[in-house]
């Protein structure tokens, strides 16, 4: 049972999100392919409790993520904690259900959705209500309205998006401003030390109209850990040999594996792991409001976390650049 007082917050910093009054811890917690999925129920609510005594606050989920079942483990999870402290995000678009109306951003699956993510998180309102995709088959207008009603019925604080570029988000907010629908605070994309294209629009963008930002995939599917190396490309237990290699094969190239190992190196000299340089070097973008972690351990969040105390210097950047 997790103590109800004050977590211990000195080993956690927290950034606003966006022009938001929402303050996230800048290390956040997310439940994709592991918390509910390959992390069995107990281990997660762990990970939830460790992750929240650390200080972290915003933990991060989606409708699909493991059928639902990320958000199911969250809500067990978030009994035991005081809810006025938690910052609960998931999201909506990809498909929940058969027929026509189980995916996408219509009014209808948004708010059938948003019922259905209280109902497995068995919460009375979401802080931040994610589109998780851009839906080319669906008027932007008649998304944001959607979220205009949730807002208004008290079933959603902020709203935000994630996967959108540059345009897109540009878009959205104009909408929203000139309609008077709620505004993104929040972009969720992926983005890591090699998987920078968000730097030249998207960043941009978000500057521009004041929304923060949330990155995933930090660690580029565990490449930037330096478990996989030009020698052994295919460690046995990793993510490349079972459940998210699907989505690894465009960081598992040559070139990125000799990236990695040379970014290994250069952490090692500074004192670091790579995992922990790679968080910080993201982190250190004033764009950036919180970066996700996906850990399947205690040990494993302890030493990620660790990362938000790292301070780059602009030699160490330069260095890393290098790297590169």
């Amino acid at each position: 049972m997790v103590s109800k007082l004050e977590p211990a917050h000195h080993e956690m910093r927290y950034r606003y999100l966006g022009k938001s009054g929402l303050r996230v811890s800048k290390l956040s917690l997310g439940g994709w392919l592991t918390l509910g999925g390959t992390v069995e129920e107990s281990r997660s609510v762990a990970i939830i409790h460790k992750a929240f005594d650390i200080g972290v606050n915003l933990f991060d989920m989606a409708d699909v993520y493991s059928e639902g079942m990320a958000e199911v483990v969250l809500g067990k999870a978030a009994r035991d904690l005081p809810r006025e402290q938690l910052v609960v995000a998931t999201k909506v678009f990809g498909r929940m259900h058969p027929g026509p109306m189980g995916a996408g951003l219509s009014k209808k699956h948004i708010i059938e959705a948003c019922h259905a993510s209280l109902r497995r998180l068995k919460m009375d309102y979401i802080d931040l209500y994610q589109f998780h995709s851009f839906d080319l088959d669906t008027p932007l207008e008649e998304s944001l309205e959607a979220l205009e009603i949730l807002v208004r019925q008290g079933k959603i604080l902020y709203a935000g998006c994630s996967n959108f570029n540059g345009e897109q988000v540009t878009t959205a907010m104009e909408l929203a401003i000139n309609n008077s629908f709620p505004r993104f605070i929040s972009s969720q994309p992926c983005y890591n030390l090699l998987e920078r294209d968000v730097e030249e629009t998207l960043f941009p963008a978000c500057k521009k109209f004041g929304v923060g930002n949330i990155i995933y995939s930090p660690l580029a599917h565990g490449v930037l850990t330096g478990k996989y190396t030009v020698d052994e490309p295919d460690p046995p237990g990793s993510r490349s040999a079972t459940n998210g290699g699907k989505f690894m094969s465009r960081y598992l190239t040559r070139e990125n594996l000799q990236r990695s190992e040379r970014l290994k190196k250069l952490a090692q000299e500074l004192g670091y792991s790579l995992a922990q340089l790679a968080l910080a070097w993201i982190l250190r973008r004033a764009e950036v409001a919180s970066v996700i972690l996906g850990v399947t351990s205690l040990d494993q969040l302890e030493h990620n976390l660790a990362a938000g105390e790292i301070k780059l210097i602009n030699e160490e950047i330069e260095r890393i650049e290098d790297c590169l």
